[in-house]
């Protein structure tokens, strides 16, 4: 299959365009600066029509583009974050329009954050999205409503949990926190973590791709177990060796949230969800559990 994706040059658009490369898939890159390495890039500016529409022809669509949310909740970072995901959206759907067969598959990432702060509501495919925050529910709804209606046979959204993998800011910012002492329960610690190791993510990607029974619509990716915060902190200090930890109040983390130029939300709200669709797929998780996860990510370094 050819497969064309759209923030391809990000960390998990990196580690997907490995993964369907070694499983023989032939991989284009859609990115504003064209490096040379192992798989081709094709320039585009994530606006506007141009040659690289060509690409689409017979091939699949992975849009991955977005900015990362890991920024102060500004109204100027709100919308960098919308158009960073909306702009690149319609102009692959400009693409797409354009052709004379639909595009086979195409794969949409959004966020389960569009669910906002839900507390210990249990979120599945059919939970409705939430009316803010506008950094969380807001962005990610916009960027759902620009691939509605593309020209494709198939569509899958995946409404993606937190992605566990070594090198990126979510777990590198949990680890280093961890291991200077601050690794005790965030706020209240009740707040729910929904999470996913990046082995059964890129798993689940492949899938909605191509299989005997792919999936459609809306698809929630995460494990199949969360936890609340208080668990995922002493999970942290387990795998990385470190002892019993103080709390961090939620005035304290509104504080550090300034200094690290991020948005306290990520810590102090959370979602509690798992996937229908999975379940009833029988999809079988390579890290179904937060200790095997962290274990596999943290404990080799």
């Amino acid at each position: 299959m050819k497969i064309v994706i759209a923030g391809g040059s990000g960390a998990l658009g990196r580690r997907l365009s490995a993964h369907l490369t070694d499983a023989g898939h032939e991989v284009v890159v859609l990115t504003r600066r064209p490096v040379d390495g192992p798989h081709r890039q094709v320039g585009w500016d994530g606006r506007t029509l141009g040659p690289w529409a060509r690409e689409l022809e017979g091939a699949a669509v992975v849009n991955l583009a977005g900015e990362l949310v890991d920024r102060r909740p500004t109204t100027a970072n709100v919308d960098l974050l919308t158009s960073s995901r909306v702009d690149p959206t319609r102009a692959l759907a400009a693409a797409a329009a354009t052709l004379d067969e639909p595009v086979p598959v195409w794969v949409q990432a959004s966020t389960l954050a569009v669910h906002g702060d839900a507390g210990d509501r249990l979120i599945s495919e059919s939970s409705p999205p939430a009316d803010g925050p506008p950094q969380m529910a807001g962005v990610a709804t916009a960027w759902e409503s620009a691939a509605a209606g593309v020209n494709a046979r198939r569509q899958v959204v995946l409404r993606t949990s937190i992605v566990l993998d070594r090198g990126t800011p979510a777990l590198d910012r949990l680890a280093w926190l961890t291991r200077i002492g601050l690794g005790g329960r965030v706020g209240s610690g009740r707040q729910w973590f929904s999470w996913i190791h990046v082995d059964d993510w890129l798993r689940v990607v492949s899938w909605c791709l191509g299989s005997e029974e792919p999936p459609e619509g809306v698809l929630a990716v995460t494990a199949p177990n969360p936890v609340r915060n208080a668990e995922l902190m002493r999970s942290l200090r387990r795998v990385l060796h470190r002892p019993p930890a103080p709390p961090t109040p939620a005035p304290l983390l509104h504080v550090g949230a300034v200094l690290l130029r991020t948005d306290p939300a990520l810590g102090l709200t959370g979602r509690r969800a798992v996937s229908a669709k999975l379940t009833a797929a029988e999809f079988r998780f390579t890290h179904p559990h937060l200790d095997g996860a962290l274990e596999d990510l943290l404990a080799r370094r």
